[in-house]
């Protein structure tokens, strides 16, 4: 009982050796109805692997073996632990190889250019050897020679594969007269070699989630698999039979329901069909081309896909992308989901003193309850979005170029906003309440003064601190009607009014509530007297 525990708890083990991008791609292979076959060989791992994990992950499901199917596995899986073994199988010092009395025959048939499988075929048909084909490989493995096999060409069915690269792309000609360098994203279907190619700056995860999300929805729909190498936007480390996708990448193939395929390391010709499109693009659609923007060079690319690439008659396949496109292949793609991949950029950032907080050295105001207080923002290419700790939304901004500031006016304290910063409307607004022939006085100097308005204005209402509102209004109308349209005039004017407004006042004598001079002479003499 201890062992058979322990050999299931080992099987376990094995099965979640895997990595979970690998682990999904073998089940979503499996939902397509691959066979653990070809998923073994789609994937680069082992039969045995491809079926402890179907049935240890899943033992009562649809994707457990079948038996005819499980009997299959194991004897290829014998085969194929035999093959691998064999090649470490050299013959021990001393020993004759079957092959010995054949020397020169499979020399010479190497000379030719013969593979092993060819060689050993002959030997049989002329000399009536006994042996396997293994017999002869190891042979010629002791004589050092190396046969190359020819590359194996395969054809996909319609909907299965799309193939996708990136290459150099033309030059932006900045304002400045300096050029910046792109980046062409290309991706191709491998039945129709139907293409979609987009401009990026730089190759980055989320513009290479953003480029192969825009072909989907330009192509319709989506494959079952799409093959790319291993470029760090998307494969943290490249392994050709276990590579460490990015999380987010995993995530992207879950929302559309795909599998993703790196290739194996320096091995272009795993992705042959894509790599001769990114040379068709950058000969056919954009030597000689450089655009003052990469929306001008993706409108550009757009246009040459419809009208050039679409309408070619391919030399491998001899039929009309399009034609086979819209026919055959756009039906196969299984359909797009309800919604885009919500792709972002999460981060805790504090607001600074000036009511703002940094992402990507670029500056977003938030609300004024929130200084020096820690927020949430989410952000990409578009949109950077600040929530509170209860991951409530409390601003949007657009993104900005780094060094640049975006500060919305409903974040800005009202004790801040200084009246010229409120606008000359603003400013006429509070002169109502002068008075009339302020008001009057006010409009005429806007409408003569324009812009230096403001500031006028501004100097009106600050006279309010020293003179009633009448005396304001009474200057005002004196200086319109002698046509003074200038702030110091309205303040000499009230100068002179509080001047003349003041008199000296007489002394007296007498008053109802001021004693006689007599009753306090009375008063001295009776103290004096009391000593």
């Amino acid at each position: 009982m201890g062992v058979l525990f322990q050999n299931s708890h080992s099987i376990t083990l094995m099965a979640y050796r895997l990595a979970m991008d690998k682990s999904y791609s073998i089940n979503h292979l499996r939902s397509l109805g691959y066979s653990q076959r070809r998923i073994a060989r789609t994937l680069s791992v082992s039969r045995g692997a491809v079926r402890r994990h179907l049935t240890v992950l899943a033992p009562n499901s649809t994707t457990a073996l079948d038996p005819g199917e499980q009997a299959a596995d194991e004897i290829g899986a014998s085969n194929s632990t035999t093959l691998e073994g064999s090649s470490e199988a050299t013959p021990p010092p001393g020993s004759a190889s079957s092959c010995e009395p054949f020397r020169d025959q499979i020399l010479a048939k190497l000379d030719q250019g013969l593979s092993v499988k060819r060689i050993h075929q002959d030997l049989v048909d002329d000399h009536e050897f006994s042996h396997k084909s293994w017999a002869v490989y190891r042979f010629v493995k002791t004589l050092g020679v190396k046969t190359e096999l020819p590359f194996r060409r395969l054809e996909t069915l319609p909907g299965v594969e799309l193939q996708v690269d990136f290459g150099t792309g033309a030059k932006i000609r900045l304002a400045d007269g300096r050029y910046r360098k792109t980046h062409v994203f290309r991706a191709v279907l491998s039945h129709s070699r139907k293409g979609y190619s987009e401009a990026v700056y730089r190759q980055t995860t989320e513009n290479f989630i953003t480029a192969l999300e825009n072909a989907f929805w330009s192509l319709g729909g989506v494959p079952e698999r799409v093959v790319f190498d291993n470029a760090k936007c998307a494969v943290i480390q490249a392994d050709w039979y276990d590579p460490e996708l990015h999380p987010k990448i995993i995530d992207f193939c879950k929302h559309y329901g795909f599998a993703f395929i790196p290739t194996r390391p320096r091995t272009p010709r795993h992705k042959g069909k894509v790599e001769r499109g990114v040379d068709y693009v950058q000969e056919n659609a954009l030597r000689g081309h450089e655009f003052e923007s990469l929306a001008d060079q993706n409108s550009h690319l757009d246009h040459w896909e419809r009208t050039i690439a679409d309408e070619r008659i391919h030399g491998t396949t001899q039929d009309h992308v399009g034609t086979v496109f819209h026919n055959v292949e756009r039906a196969a793609l299984k359909s797009l989901p309800l919604e885009r991949f919500p792709f972002y950029h999460e981060a805790r950032r504090k607001v600074t003193r000036d009511g703002h907080i940094a992402v990507n050295k670029a500056f977003y105001s938030v609300l004024p309850e929130y200084l020096g207080r820690s927020v949430w923002v989410r952000h990409n290419s578009r949109l950077v979005r600040i929530l509170n700790e209860r991951m409530e939304l409390i601003a949007t901004h657009t993104t900005k170029q780094p060094g640049r500031f975006s500060t919305l006016d409903a974040h800005i304290a009202s004790a801040k906003i200084n009246s010229v910063e409120r606008g000359v409307a603003y400013l006429l607004k509070k002169t109502h309440f002068l008075g009339s022939s302020a008001t009057r006085w006010a409009e005429a100097v806007i409408e003569n003064r324009g812009v230096e308005a403001a500031k006028v204005l501004q100097g009106l209402l600050s006279l309010s601190k020293k003179h009633s509102s009448e005396s304001i209004d009474a200057a005002c109308d004196t200086a319109w009607r002698s046509g003074a349209l200038n702030y110091r005039v309205i303040k000499r004017l009230l100068s002179d009014r509080a001047a003349a407004s003041q008199q000296t006042m007489e002394f007296m004598d007498t008053h109802p509530i001021i004693r006689p001079v007599s009753e306090y002479a009375d008063f001295i003499h009776q103290s004096f007297q009391g000593r």
